[in-house]
């Protein structure tokens, strides 16, 4: 397996260092334990990850100029291949216009919902009226008390509650993993936020082709 770099919600822990062949995945924190495991699962011994911090997703804006920098940085690394994972992830577009000055390419989709469940079949159920659902994957679930009901801080204010939540009718937790204490996590979640839950098994959806096409020499 490659080098790791930032593993977790928070800042890179180490510098990671190019070898042969090696391609440096620059990826939301969010996705790392996916993207670990999916390295061991398939030998992408030529991945290296290193992680942005998860929270940039409640400052879209901050995403594209943070990648700039991480790609620039990755290429004085001595990183000659690069792979952007972040979906548009809310920047409108200039998260596109960041990877095309820097000759890289990033993971196909609009956000981490879509890919996990396919874009094609994201697309669909939207088109099809599925616009009154709020998503989960693994990681927000585990981490929904911090990024999201603190991080939003309905803690303190929860009068905030129907502001921010009154348009969606559901909870739909996109499941990574086949994990009990995950959808009893999603499913409490789901009742904090007064929705209705549903959980829908996505696996890794298209990220691991993602990684696959990345790592191929």
């Amino acid at each position: 397996m490659g080098a790791v770099s930032g593993t977790g919600p928070g800042a890179e822990l180490a510098t990671p260092r190019a070898g042969p062949g090696s391609v440096l995945v620059i990826a939301c924190g969010a996705l790392a334990r996916e993207v670990l495991a999916l390295q061991r699962a398939n030998g992408l011994e030529t991945l290296t990850l290193a992680c942005l911090p998860a929270k940039l997703h409640n400052r879209p804006e901050q995403i594209p100029e943070a990648v700039r920098a991480r790609i620039r940085r990755g290429r004085a690394e001595g990183f000659g291949r690069i792979f952007v994972l972040y979906a548009d992830c809310g920047t409108g577009g200039q998260l596109d216009a960041v990877c095309a000055a820097e000759g890289v390419e990033r993971i196909a989709g609009p956000h981490c919902y879509s890919f996990f469940e396919g874009n094609e079949s994201f697309a669909a159920r939207h088109e099809a009226g599925e616009i009154t659902a709020f998503y989960l994957t693994d990681f927000l679930a585990r981490q929904f008390d911090t990024l999201m009901w603190k991080g939003m801080g309905l803690d303190r204010h929860p009068e905030l509650l129907p502001m921010i939540f009154g348009g969606y009718d559901r909870l739909v937790y996109l499941a990574q993993t086949d994990d009990p204490a995950l959808t009893a996590r999603a499913e409490a979640a789901a009742a904090r936020l007064g929705l209705a839950f549903e959980r829908r098994f996505t696996g890794y959806g298209e990220l691991g082709d993602a990684l696959a096409r990345a790592a191929a020499p």
